[in-house]
């Protein structure tokens, strides 16, 4: 082989292996993105069914029921409500009423959380559960 075709295989090589890198990457950050969505969005069917994503809100009056460490509440964006299942230990500040972001999937039309996030004081709402509300609202 002569120089020339060496070198022109060495820039194929570098090319594709560029291209496999880009797209293994694409493929990766697509993968774990973690969208945002409410209930009234849950219920209307814009939420993917099998692929995880956060459903924030507040939580509803009355809703929460223990069974050991699992737990089943509502969540609510004061228009619509949806059900959520969680097995582990939640949040000191969880209780009802207040605005919480759940990490999960959605089954059988449950959403079924891995993990419960709370506001950490009085005057906090996480930016997409005030903004939901807001939009609830209107």
């Amino acid at each position: 082989m002569t120089k020339r075709q060496n070198r022109m295989i060495l820039v194929a090589l570098l090319v594709a292996g560029t291209s496999l890198a880009a797209y293994l990457g694409l493929k990766a950050f697509n993968e774990n993105l973690l969208y945002f969505f409410s209930p009234t969005d849950v219920v209307n069917g814009k939420a993917p069914n099998g692929k995880s994503f956060r459903l924030g809100g507040l939580v509803a009056n009355g809703s929460v029921k223990r069974e050991g460490i699992k737990v089943a509440f509502d969540v609510t964006d004061n228009q619509n409500t949806f059900t959520v299942k969680y097995e582990g230990i939640l949040p000191d500040l969880f209780r009802e009423g207040q605005g919480i972001i759940t990490t999960g999937s959605l089954k059988n039309g449950t959403f079924m959380a891995t993990e419960v996030l709370a506001k950490h004081d009085e005057n906090y709402m996480p930016p997409e559960v005030a903004d939901a509300l807001k939009n609830a609202k209107k």
